[in-house]
């Protein structure tokens, strides 16, 4: 079993690099969302702040780097990248499935960064599906005890799990262990989806039951089962994948949704985003913090200066789209009603 996770995440990371693995005809929706332009900011682009407070964490930047690998040799390099940067560009970081770590002792070292990283807030993440499949109260304090986290994020995916050659599809009755997760563990315990989005109905269920945040991570970036598509020998699995192009709800929904229904429930907008001006719409329309995922996956197989290159890139979108509409802050950005859908 260790061995064929090992080869699924290695596979996983080649195909994401290399392969079209978005959707068709389905966007994140950020082409319908406008900043309305402010010709006459009266602020000095110097005063722009871009701080904020992730339970408890000063951060720099509303800025996450999204769950994508671990538990493979390829994805040690990848980690040590993006934990080196996100602690000197105080970005949240975010660990790819822990499942691993549990099954085999085998390159725990991907996932244990803290020592890169000794005050970057950092997010394990497991399956939630998992709970149906022996996992369970004791293997998450297991999974943060090997990874040092600060939190724990439980992901989302169904689809997914259908195409993925070895997946689990057994998702019933996860709220009740969902619910006994968070109330057991003594770390704040959130949802993910993986790209097919959490609408509001779904994210006030699991807030309900003691989820801390939801990360909505929408359709409109990376499609997981496209993703196993590429990597199934199975024929009609492939073939039902391509009617899958389109499916989610695309993350400018999610984020509008979620936020309808739950004011006061912290949102982390992901699923697609590649600048810092959608992080900005993502922002202005009620998200917390915004995740990045593919969209820095290549820099992160190089160096960690590649990887802070492109967030110092994000961070400047970001304040430039600030300025563009007037806002000093973060809080003003959630506030602003310089923002409207198409």
């Amino acid at each position: 079993m260790s061995d064929s996770i090992h080869k699924r995440k290695s596979e996983h990371i080649k195909i994401v690099l290399n392969e079209k693995v978005t959707g068709d005809q389905i966007t994140t929706g950020f082409e319908r969302v406008r900043l309305i332009h402010n010709a006459l900011p009266e602020i000095d682009f110097k005063d722009i702040k871009t701080n904020t407070n992730f339970f408890g964490f000063e951060q720099k930047t509303p800025f996450l780097i999204s769950s994508m690998t671990g538990g493979a040799e390829m994805a040690e390099s990848i980690n040590r990248n993006l934990a080196i940067a996100a602690e000197e560009k105080g970005w949240l970081l975010a660990l790819g499935s822990t499942r691993a770590l549990i099954e085999s002792d085998e390159h725990h070292a991907s996932f244990q960064v803290r020592k890169y990283a000794p005050t970057t807030p950092i997010i394990a993440n497991l399956g939630a599906v998992q709970f149906n499949y022996g996992f369970g109260v004791d293997e998450c304090k297991r999974i943060l005890e090997i990874t040092e986290a600060n939190m724990l994020v439980l992901h989302l995916n169904s689809i997914q799990e259908i195409i993925q050659t070895e997946g689990n599809t057994n998702f019933k009755s996860l709220l009740s262990k969902i619910e006994q997760v968070c109330r057991e563990l003594k770390v704040p315990v959130g949802v993910k989806e993986v790209g097919w989005g959490i609408d509001g109905e779904t994210a006030k269920r699991l807030t309900d039951v003691g989820i801390s945040f939801i990360d909505v991570a929408g359709a409109g970036g990376t499609s997981w089962s496209q993703v196993e598509k590429f990597r199934s020998k199975d024929k009609i699995k492939k073939m039902a994948a391509e009617s899958f192009v389109d499916w989610g709800n695309p993350t400018v929904d999610c984020i509008v949704s979620v936020r309808e229904k739950l004011p006061n429930q912290l949102v982390i907008a992901s699923g697609g985003i590649h600048n810092g001006v959608q992080a900005a719409k993502a922002l202005a329309l009620g998200a917390n913090f915004v995740g990045f995922g593919r969209s820095i996956l290549k820099e992160a197989t190089e160096t960690p200066e590649s990887v802070m290159e492109v967030m110092e890139i994000r961070e400047l979108e970001l304040k430039m789209a600030m300025f563009g509409i007037g806002v000093k802050t973060i809080n003003e950005l959630n506030e602003t009603n310089r923002v409207k859908l198409l």
